[in-house]
């Protein structure tokens, strides 16, 4: 058995391995294609990435619903941190309110299904606080996953040894400098992975603000579907903008815990 994984575990089998499953994805994909008599246009698809004119590059329809997914996505995020970190902070105070008001906010929304949470903000909320599809999608993003962020904080906070604050205690050191000088400078390389876990998640579910109709990369594609009829190229290149955005957020986070743990 060590024997068969050390020869598949060989980096020109493993290549190879690798590139055989992708062709029969691709080659089954096609086959089906074919039986259903479609007929594939991928030479129509760039147009909707990017166009070249007398003014230069101008982004395609694809493209500025990425950039819309950016922004929403880190609105979202920027928002969910915030809450997450606020959320934590109250469960680990140690007042009974606190960690009351934590518990119940924790129980309500994991227990909710993301898509009835956004029915609910924009259906029901929206017309009683005046949110547009917009806001409402943010705040539905940032809530549900400020519960998933607030447990990452939480763990990576208890992961410092108690005798740590307790020597930072005894040297007369505020909770404030505890924090800055102590806690988040070690709980930082344990919180990052989770955290962007939790980033790519928020990406990825952003897709369903698409059912209120929000202008973001999935609607997009949607939309363009329902213009050309082409829905194995439009949705082939939407999975593969999301998939490119989520490894540059993955590299570039990976950089990041390098310098912070260069073991």
């Amino acid at each position: 058995m060590r024997r068969l994984r050390r020869i598949l575990n060989a980096p020109l089998i493993a290549v190879a391995l690798y590139g055989a499953i992708m062709a029969v994805f691709v080659w089954a994909s096609y086959a089906g294609a074919q039986q259903m008599g479609y007929n594939w246009q991928w030479y129509r698809v760039p147009k909707y990435l990017y166009t070249l004119t007398e003014d230069g590059f101008q982004p395609g329809e694809l493209l500025i619903g990425l950039w819309a997914s950016v922004r929403l996505s880190a609105a979202a995020f920027g928002l969910a941190t915030l809450l997450g970190g606020v959320v934590a902070m109250l469960r680990l105070s140690g007042l009974i309110v606190g960690k009351g008001v934590a518990v119940v906010y924790l129980e309500l929304v994991r227990n909710i299904p993301l898509l009835v949470l956004l029915y609910l903000f924009y259906y029901v909320l929206g017309p009683i606080f005046g949110l547009t599809r917009w806001s409402a999608a943010i705040l539905t993003l940032a809530i549900f996953h400020s519960a998933l962020i607030s447990e990452i904080f939480r763990a990576g906070i208890n992961s410092v040894a108690r005798g740590q604050w307790e020597a930072a205690d005894a040297i007369g050191m505020s909770r404030a400098q505890v924090f800055r000088y102590i806690v988040i400078p070690q709980s930082v390389r344990f919180m990052l992975p989770p955290l962007t876990g939790e980033a790519v998640h928020l990406i990825k579910s952003s897709a369903i603000v698409s059912v209120i109709a929000v202008a973001e990369l999935t609607t997009v594609g949607r939309n363009i579907i329902s213009d050309t009829y082409m829905s194995f190229e439009i949705w082939f290149t939407v999975a593969a903008v999301y998939l490119a955005l989520t490894l540059v957020l993955s590299f570039g986070v990976s950089m990041l815990e390098r310098r912070f743990n260069p073991n």
